[in-house]
């Protein structure tokens, strides 16, 4: 169900995003949230990598990657794994997922979107071939901006913007998974779900309320 919902909320949203903005425009939903129409041929949070052959070498490692996480999430169900560690691979699955549709399908399905809104299935072909299509992003969080100190190495007297990056539902969905795995590791261990399984068998034995020895 949560490899379902992110990758239907991902490709609603991109799809959407597509067909009715073209590239580079944005709205403000508040000063802190701007859904900010852009595309990027690398990977998460807009990086670029290494050209076409980049591309290609990125798009099939994806598709790779994404197989092994597949095959590795319906083995932790198999072996009723802990459904923390189940759902933080089922959000990194669908993540990953997510964006491989867009490298590999959209550069076939729609219309550039460089000199206005793109079209869906467009007469004279999409604007790429298969495996060369661009990721759509439009998250856009501008929290807040500020100045470097003058002392500081390096960056002294720049300005920043934090959170600068524009990414999407996949790219959150990744990122959601892996903050997860990080902060209930420890659940996950062998130690511990030992722990969890013999609790029930140590209180088999302790006497409820109201009940007698």
């Amino acid at each position: 169900m949560i490899v379902f919902l992110v990758l239907l909320i991902d490709q609603v949203v991109k799809i959407w995003i597509k067909t009715h903005m073209y590239l580079g425009e944005e709205f403000e939903i508040t000063k802190w949230f701007v859904i900010h129409f852009t595309e990027n041929n690398g990977m998460a949070f807009g990086m670029e990598f290494g050209g076409q052959a980049g591309k290609i070498f990125l798009s099939l490692f994806r598709i790779v990657a994404s197989l092994g996480i597949g095959w590795y999430l319906l083995h932790l169900i198999r072996q009723k794994s802990h459904p923390l560690v189940i759902t933080c691979f089922s959000f990194i699955f669908a993540g990953a997922v997510g964006n491989i549709i867009d490298s590999a399908v959209y550069g076939v399905l729609f219309s550039d979107s460089m000199n206005g809104v793109s079209t869906f299935l467009p007469a004279e072909g999409g604007y790429s071939s298969f495996l060369h299509g661009r990721v759509v992003d439009m998250l856009y969080f501008p929290l807040f901006s500020g100045r470097f100190p003058d002392w500081l190495p390096i960056w002294g007297g720049e300005t920043f913007l934090f959170f600068r990056p524009v990414f999407n539902i996949a790219d959150s969905s990744i990122s959601i998974g892996v903050m997860l795995f990080i902060i209930f590791q420890n659940k996950f261990s062998p130690a511990q779900k030992k722990k969890d399984e013999t609790l029930p068998e140590e209180n088999a034995g302790i006497p409820q309320n109201g009940e007698s020895v």
